[in-house]
Parts: structure tokens; C-alpha cells; sequence
């Protein structure tokens, strides 16, 4: 019955995971396609910009969907505690991408500021305003929705990429005020918008890698969370205290060590029911602990600390 379910929630899984990679893809490529179009034929910087930060949401989709798939592989030999930091790394490929697409817009736009005397910066076309707007609604429904999924799967790798729709939503704002400026006769806010695109994209971009680098090295848990553990712990039957409570997130999971303090005059059945029914009861209620390790103690009426059963 167990095996049943759980294959029955990875086949709910994978088609949440296909869902939200087909409408992030293909969204991206006609927005993109649609905003050069319009940025092209309506002499705008900005919406060309934009384009290609759309474009690289086509790509950072892609990064996400493998970095997911191959995440929620089983555990085997090479890989005896699973793959779930490969969706970490994920996030860190998407978070560059995002970097080096900043860096690109901000070195265009500052380099048609500095020329604007010698390189005309010719008025962007009504298209273009209209191609903002369409991309600001599409984007941030984009948005909501990769957001709603990513929840649902616990995705580090699919929430950094509804972040990236956001970004690109918020730099199509940009665009679109620079293009009305510029057609109200200021041509110059046109390249100064797409280098503010370019702070934001680097901005998120930043923080992703930083999000991403963080679970890379066995970072603990927040106290929220370790506190929630405390409470589930010492609420069990049998348990005394806790000696030791020590947590690292890995990926998007995470790992729990724990030492519990028991009656030491007690027998290695009853120390192992207490263990396990605190390793049980904290799996059941942290969806994202992957494994608890549940370490009793006795407790020290004699001044003695033997180790009495591990789980």
C-alpha cells in the first residue's frame, strides 16, 4: 500500500513538474519573440533588453526542469543519500544566467548613454509600450503561477525560476517607463531604463546564488523549524530531555540528528520504542526531513552517560 501511494504522488509529481516547464517555455518564447519584434520595428533598446531577459527565462526553465528531474531520482549506490542537492546547483546555473544577462543589458545601455552624442537614439514606437504591458500582465501571471507549483513540490529550482518571471515582469515595468518618457521627447530614458533592468536582474540574480550556495554547505535549519522539531520531540512518551539537536539542509530537504534523554533503568526494547516513535513522529510531521536520526541517552541519576539506542 505504501509503495502504491508513493508511486501515485511521483506520477502527481511529474505532471506538476511537465505542467509548469511547458507553460514556462513556450510562454517565454513567443513573449520573446513578440517583445523583439516589437523592440526591433519600434526602435526601443529597452524592449530589445527585455527580449532577451525573456529569452533567458527560456533557458533558466530548462535548467530548472532537469535540475528537478534528476533531484527526485532514488537513491543508489554512488548516491547513497540521494540527489537532492543537484536541484541546489540548479538554482546556482539559473542565478548565473540571470548575472550574465544583467551584465549584458547594463553594458548596452551604458554604452548608448556615453555615445548619445555621437549615436542617435532614435523615439521607440507605440508597439513597443503595447509589448511592455502585454509582457508586465503575462510575466507576473507567470509568476503566481510557477510560485503555486514550486510550493506545492517544495522546489528550490522552480522558485528561483518564478522569481526569474517576476524579475522579468518588474524589468518590463522598467521598460515600459522608459519608452513613454522617451516618446514624451526624452530619448535618453530609453538605454537609462535598460541599464536599471540590468541592477534588478543582477540584483535577483545575486540572490538566488546566494539562496542556492547556502544549501550547498550543510547549512542548519531556522530556529522556527528546530524549535517546531523541540516541541514534536519532547511531547513523545518517555522522553525526558533533549541532549543534542542538530540540523543541515540538503537541497530542498533536510536532515535531523538528535539526542534524547530516557530512563537509563529502562529495557533496549522500550529506549528503541521511545526512539522510534520520536523518529517517526518528527518525519510525519516535517515534510522536508528527509531523515531523522534519533540518538537516546539516559538519563544521568548516576552520573553515568552510556549510549543506550540509535535509530
Amino acid at each position: 500500500m505504501g509503495n502504491k501511494k508513493l508511486s501515485e504522488d511521483q506520477i502527481i509529481e511529474n505532471k506538476m513538474i511537465n505542467k509548469i516547464s511547458t507553460v514556462g517555455i513556450f510562454g517565454n518564447i513567443v513573449l520573446t519573440l513578440f517583445k523583439l519584434f516589437a523592440g526591433i520595428f519600434a526602435h526601443s533598446g529597452a524592449m530589445v533588453s527585455d527580449a532577451m531577459h525573456s529569452l533567458s527565462d527560456v533557458f533558466a526553465t530548462l535548467v530548472a526542469f532537469i535540475g528537478v528531474k534528476v533531484s527526485k531520482k532514488e537513491a543508489d549506490k554512488e548516491h547513497p543519500y540521494g540527489h537532492d542537492r543537484l536541484e541546489s546547483i540548479a538554482s546556482i546555473i539559473l542565478a548565473l544566467i540571470l548575472i550574465g544577462t544583467g551584465v549584458g543589458i547594463g553594458i548596452s545601455g551604458i554604452d548608448k548613454i556615453i555615445n548619445r552624442n555621437t549615436v542617435a537614439i532614435e523615439v521607440p514606437g507605440m508597439i513597443a509600450l503595447v509589448a511592455a504591458v502585454v509582457s508586465i500582465v503575462s510575466k507576473e501571471g507567470m509568476f503566481w503561477y510557477t510560485r503555486h507549483y514550486a510550493k506545492k513540490l517544495n522546489s528550490q529550482a522552480f522558485m528561483a525560476d518564478a522569481w526569474h518571471h517576476r524579475s522579468d515582469a518588474i524589468s518590463s515595468v522598467g521598460s515600459l517607463i522608459g519608452i513613454t518618457f522617451a516618446r514624451m521627447g526624452y530619448p535618453i530614458f530609453d538605454p537609462i531604463a535598460s541599464v536599471l533592468i540590468a541592477l534588478l536582474i543582477l540584483k535577483v540574480g545575486y540572490n538566488i546564488f546566494m539562496d542556492g550556495f547556502s544549501r550547498m554547505i550543510d547549512k542548519s535549519c531556522s530556529d522556527e523549524v528546530e524549535e517546531k522539531i523541540r516541541k514534536i520531540v519532547v511531547e513523545q512518551e518517555g522522553v525526558e530531555g533533549i541532549d543534542l539537536l542538530k540540523t543541515r539542509e540538503f537541497g530542498s530537504k533536510m536532515y535531523v540528528d538528535i539526542e534524547i534523554l530516557a530512563d537509563g533503568d529502562q529495557s533496549l526494547r522500550q529506549s528503541h520504542s521511545i526512539a522510534q516513535r520520536v523518529h517517526d513522529e518528527v518525519e510525519k510531521n516535517i515534510p522536508d526531513c528527509k531523515h531523522c536520526m534519533v540518538h537516546v541517552n539516559p538519563t544521568k541519576k548516576d552520573g553515568v552517560d552510556n549510549n543506550k539506542d540509535i535509530i
